[in-house]
């Protein structure tokens, strides 16, 4: 039986603006991973999402980045090793007291956009969100591609890391994501990205830039909540991994190894 996790990146509206439709979204998938107020969000949006995640029995994670609202945090910005680690357990820390307040509990951390590029390449980076992960929970499961720098952090630091693949973006042969820079690096046609998925769940591998193989191990499941598309891709990639013998987990049911991917 092959077990995965489908989480979302939601909680990204801010005031009156909306984006996305969590509500309806959320009952699709097994992980939520909320924006913490830095790169979108704010406090109201939090806790809203928070209960709306609860309800549909997802399991809640953080989802910090960059203090960067103007470029959703999908711009590098210049800072250390210790204002990356301060950042992130300001962030983590501000969801797991909503959280709390609603009767639930943080239970993963995911780096948003530009910082998750950053941290997984980056071995200073890497160890600071690792570092702040585990200041807020020991048991905090970090959400990493598989093979990077975050992944060792996490793993170093003695985290449960849940590998991740998406399944709405070109990969590159090497293995990372593609720029979003480029045009074609995020699938909007609904059929390639339930194909997409499938392959990666069902077959560990993905078809990545200019037709090669990519052999992939994942264990959660990346659908974005902000595409116009995401509420009815996210019922057809459920439908089809429950056809092929899937079985959906909220991320803390699943069981994770403790080697680092290759």
């Amino acid at each position: 039986m092959v077990e995965i996790s489908l989480n979302a990146d939601l909680g990204e509206s801010f005031g009156p603006w909306k984006m996305g439709d969590d509500a309806a979204l959320l009952p699709l998938i097994n992980a939520a991973s909320l924006a913490c107020g830095y790169h979108a969000g704010d406090p109201g949006i939090m806790a809203e999402t928070v209960r709306l995640a609860l309800e549909a029995g997802c399991s809640i994670g953080a989802h910090p980045g960059f203090p960067d609202l103007q470029g959703f945090g999908r711009r590098a910005l210049k800072m250390s090793a210790r204002e990356v680690e301060a950042i992130t357990a300001y962030q983590v820390g501000a969801l797991a007291g909503t959280a709390a307040l609603h009767g639930g509990k943080v239970t993963h951390v995911k780096p948003h956009g530009m910082l998750n590029t950053l941290a997984s390449a980056d071995a200073d980076l890497a160890r600071a969100i690792a570092r702040a992960a585990r200041a807020v929970d020991r048991g905090m499961i970090l959400v990493v591609l598989p093979g990077t720098e975050l992944e060792k952090a996490g793993r170093a630091e003695g985290l449960p890391c849940a590998l991740e693949g998406y399944a709405d973006r070109l990969y590159e042969p090497d293995g990372r994501l593609a720029s979003r820079a480029l045009p074609d690096a995020v699938h909007h046609d609904i059929a390639v990205i339930r194909e997409q998925a499938l392959r990666m769940v069902l077959e560990r591998e993905v078809i990545a830039r200019g037709g090669v193989r990519l052999k992939l191990e994942v264990q959660t499941l990346c659908l974005h909540g902000d595409e116009p598309s995401a509420v009815e891709a996210a019922r057809q990639v459920r439908a089809g991994l429950l056809a092929g013998g899937a079985e959906l987990r909220p991320l803390p049911e699943m069981r994770f190894s403790g080697r680092v991917s290759v």
